[in-house]
């Protein structure tokens, strides 16, 4: 079976999602190309696996009201690590924002933090 390879996220401003992803999230910027009048930017967490985000301009009223509501309020994207506790406090330090304090559930580590537009993520470790 295929894989997702890549999902469009919308986004008020390239240079600024891009800098939010790179610093604060420490994901790998896979292209930051020109051409034909537009900017493509990719990004994904370092290591290779899972589906990249490709950095979607929002151009019309639509696309704007939507940057930051993409997930209709629920968690948007699941960012899954291998070490909670180090990813945590490397992200806490970046200056990421935790809606909530780390919990421990039968299915791992979770805790839910926000992007720079206010959609909801969970860092989580499977147990």
């Amino acid at each position: 079976m295929a894989s997702i390879a890549q999902v469009n996220y919308l986004v008020r401003d390239l240079d600024e999602a891009l800098s939010y992803f790179a610093d604060r999230l420490g994901f790998a910027v896979l292209e930051d190309s020109a051409g034909s009048g537009r900017r493509r930017v990719v990004v994904a967490p370092p290591g290779g696996s899972g589906a990249a985000l490709v950095l979607k301009l929002a151009e019309t009223d639509e696309s704007q009201a939507m940057v930051g509501r993409q997930g209709g309020g629920v968690v948007l994207f699941f960012l899954e690590t291998d070490d909670f506790d180090r990813d945590h406090a490397r992200m806490r330090e970046a200056g990421v924002a935790f809606r909530e304090e780390p919990r421990h559930e039968a299915y791992g580590s979770v805790a839910v933090f926000e992007d720079l537009y206010g959609n909801a993520w969970d860092l989580i470790q499977p147990a």
